[in-house]
């Protein structure tokens, strides 16, 4: 399984490409916490686990175009992994990002604001890169990165159960470089662009929300990382920190996007990017989203 086939969405003036930073492997347990697999393995078909029990992730990346801002919403997982770590992962390829962007006639300087969902390494690790003198450094020049106060809080003194993930390489550069933009809360990125709290995953993780045209769209990052997720409720990843609020934060969610029709965009599901939500009586059923549809914004 290789990369995601960019998407464009368009929202009014706005438009939303769906970029990929290339797929990894993790374990299935992770993935789906207390879950036993005979049930996972069934809900998330045609994709199978591998021999070793891991399951293929999408390292999912919006950039937004809107107001005259290039806007990216993470990074992917980057290249500065050790060669071991690569080959534990599955990781494939170079420059994965870098060179989607590149297809799209954009340069890393071109980029205006990075919005970072939260700052596990694998949604945060392409903020900075290795230069030719071994430098760990920005990749992204021009740009401000914007981060929840207290999630940059949590990435800076980590515990024993989040050090695995926070890595300072891949903030600290941002802020000797004057670059980190720290924000409180619900916030506005530029018209018809803004993050909103969503708390389980981590204590401060962000959503970002698009209008445009009358219409709406969220990258939900690893509030919902799959669509799974949402129609089994009680389904909790073991990465989340907070179990209930993940579950309670899910809910406010789905009726947000249900009353605003909005268009779902995963992160993480490796069986599709773009869907839809239903209610049918109690149930919810998410629906992927037709490539012509995704492709020409219709």
């Amino acid at each position: 399984m290789g990369h995601d086939r960019p998407l464009t969405l368009t929202l009014g003036d706005i438009r939303v490409h769906v970029l990929s930073d290339g797929v990894v492997w993790w374990d299935g347990g992770g993935m789906f916490g207390l879950t036993p697999k005979v049930l996972w393995q069934r809900a998330i078909r045609p994709v199978q686990a591998d021999e070793y029990n891991r399951v293929p992730m999408m390292l999912r990346v919006l950039l937004i175009e809107a107001q005259g801002k290039r806007i990216l919403v993470d990074t992917g997982i980057g290249d500065k992994l050790p060669a071991k770590v690569r080959r534990q992962i599955n990781l494939v390829g170079e420059r994965r990002l870098l060179s989607q962007l590149q297809n799209l006639g954009l340069s890393p300087e071109d980029i205006d604001i990075v919005v970072l969902t939260h700052l596990h390494n694998d949604h945060c690790g392409g903020n900075t890169y290795l230069n030719d003198r071994g430098e760990v450094v920005p990749t992204f020049p021009n740009a401000e990165y914007w981060i929840q106060r207290r999630e940059l809080a949590d990435a800076m003194f980590p515990n024993e159960r989040t050090r695995g993930t926070y890595f300072r390489e891949n903030f600290l550069p941002l802020e000797e470089n004057g670059q980190l933009r720290i924000i409180d809360g619900d916030t506005d990125v530029v018209p018809g662009v803004w993050t909103t709290l969503t708390p389980g995953h981590t204590a401060a993780h962000q959503c970002v929300i698009i209008e445009g045209g009358g219409e709406y769209a969220i990258f939900l990052a690893d509030a919902v990382s799959w669509g799974v997720f949402f129609e089994r409720m009680a389904w909790v990843p073991a990465y989340d920190l907070e179990p209930m609020v993940s579950i309670h934060t899910k809910k406010r969610l789905a009726r947000w996007a249900l009353h605003h029709h909005a268009w779902l965009i995963f992160q993480h599901d490796a069986r599709f990017g773009v869907a839809t939500l239903e209610a049918h009586g109690s149930a919810l059923i998410v629906h992927p989203v037709e490539e012509e549809r995704r492709e020409h914004g219709d």
